[in-house]
């Protein structure tokens, strides 16, 4: 799934559209609830710091997740502990594929119910 996807659905559904808080960081947006709290981040990060092989960049979106969750998605390929974010809350979820659309989608839309 693409960002921009990713970015016509969450207007679409939620009125949100991405904010660019980090000039280093250009392509990094946060996705935020109208109470102002995060429920979303997507970034552009390298493989390596990810843990994963390969010298090359990929997207990743971040989302609050339920605690109880956490242990057992980050067991399933294309789910991460959250990248700079809190690893009992949030996790990661690759954009290259690995995760389907569906999933993305489902996982932001809990996120989102989360913050309220």
């Amino acid at each position: 799934m693409k960002r921009e996807d990713i970015y016509e659905y969450v207007k679409k559904r939620y009125g949100t559209v991405p904010e660019y808080l980090w000039k280093d960081s250009p392509k990094s947006a946060v996705l935020r609830h109208k109470n102002g709290k995060w429920y979303g981040v997507l970034m552009e990060v390298e493989r390596a710091r990810l843990g994963l092989e390969g010298d090359t960049k990929v997207d990743i979106i971040d989302v609050k997740c339920n605690p109880d969750m956490v242990g057992l998605l980050t067991q399933i390929c294309g789910f991460l502990p959250g990248y700079h974010m809190n690893k009992r809350h949030w996790i990661t979820m690759l954009l290259d594929g690995t995760v389907s659309e569906e999933k993305v989608l489902d996982f932001l839309d809990m996120s989102y119910d989360l913050i309220e």
